[in-house]
């Protein structure tokens, strides 16, 4: 499955896992949000609600899309957080792991806090 994430300065396509999560986000589409970012992550709120799933982890690589079901957020890290240890992207807290960036997932750094991101299928 892939969705495509775009804001105002870029965009980006991902492929995603066949996962509860990855299913309700892809059935819930299209979703505009509001790019918040903490880090070198951009995270955003997408209006639904799924459950910690069995796999979810905090310690991630570069260019993983999770979901923080504790926001209902699409979390998305190119680099480390402000609770990383060294170069890791740390999430604030596990996160399911629905799939994975195509392409050098820095392209992010153009996301502004605040700017309008869309998500929908490729």
């Amino acid at each position: 499955m892939k969705i495509r994430i775009s804001w105002p300065a870029g965009q980006l396509t991902a492929t995603l896992d066949h996962t509860p999560t990855s299913e309700a986000l892809i059935a819930a589409l299209p979703i505009g949000a509001t790019a918040q970012t903490w880090g070198e992550e951009v995270y955003f709120d997408t209006g639904i609600t799924p459950a910690l799933e069995a796999g979810a982890r905090q310690v991630v690589e570069p260019g993983t899309v999770a979901f923080w079901t504790e926001g209902d957020a699409l979390a998305l890290p190119y680099g480390p957080t402000p609770i990383s240890l060294g170069d890791e992207p740390r999430l604030a807290s596990p996160c399911n792991v629905l799939g994975r960036v195509d392409g050098d997932p820095r392209v992010l750094a153009t996301v502004r806090n605040g700017d309008p991101i869309h998500v929908s299928t490729a």
